[in-house]
């Protein structure tokens, strides 16, 4: 399986990202623990059930949706919408720990004992105070579950509101930051995105080269591996026109 990374490679234009309003009308308060002021937000979250049906699974989404716009609301509002988005990114990487997540998701462990160890898992990464008071929230509503849609969603936010593109590069070694920029560059001439953000993704299936996916849901590839050079001089030999002597 490919593993995921986080790559800091962000390329910008000078124009300044469009503004957007999200509006996110069951009420679920939010405010931050700092001396800052911040506008309360509302949430209206689906009750949560444990399902295994297409419905259940739209019903996550929806709440992951929520949740994912109420926290980028209060990014906007307190002009921290970039810090924000470092911040959902650090969780991604907490979270993508399996025993990390297993940790939250147990139901024998005392919910304090959960507190007690986001808040020195926030401390460690440094994550903004409305960022830890957002994911408490989430950990008291029980939807901790849904942590890895929330990061998901808030990323499809994120890109939505600062016109960004984003694009994940996989290849069987690390590509240099030097060929993600231009990477970054080609996807911004080919979409017109005013930023494109890269990810990266080992996967040593590749055998060398590279593969590049854009678009809505990564509809678009580009494809510079080996193994797609390989698999296109399969398809057009025919070997069942040739006949062997013995």
């Amino acid at each position: 399986m490919a593993a995921l990374q986080q790559t800091p490679i962000t390329f910008r234009t000078k124009f300044q990202s469009p503004t957007a309003t999200i509006t996110t009308p069951r009420s679920l308060s939010f405010s931050s623990a700092t001396s800052a002021t911040f506008p309360n937000l509302t949430l209206r979250i689906p009750t949560a059930r444990r399902s295994t049906s297409a419905a259940g699974a739209r019903m996550a989404a929806s709440a992951a949706a929520s949740y994912a716009s109420a926290l980028a609301d209060i990014a906007q509002s307190n002009n921290t919408l970039e810090a924000t988005a470092s911040d959902v990114e650090k969780i991604d990487n907490l979270f993508s720990e399996k025993q990390v997540f297993d940790f939250f998701l147990n139901p024998t462990i005392s919910i304090e004992k959960k507190r007690s160890v986001l808040d020195d898992m926030a401390k460690s990464s440094s994550l903004q105070p409305h960022t830890v008071n957002f994911l408490n929230i989430v950990l008291d509503s029980k939807r901790i579950d849904l942590i890895n849609e929330i990061v998901k969603e808030f990323e499809l936010v994120y890109n939505k509101l600062t016109d960004t593109e984003l694009a994940i590069v996989s290849s069987v070694v690390k590509v240099e930051s030097q060929q993600l920029a231009q990477i970054a560059k080609q996807v911004q001439k080919l979409t017109g995105a005013k930023n494109v953000r890269i990810k990266t993704t080992i996967d040593p299936s590749l055998v060398a080269g590279f593969t590049v996916r854009f678009g809505s849901s990564g509809s678009k590839l580009i494809d510079l591996s080996v193994r797609k050079q390989l698999e296109d001089i399969a398809s057009e030999l025919d070997l069942g026109d040739i006949t062997l002597s013995i």
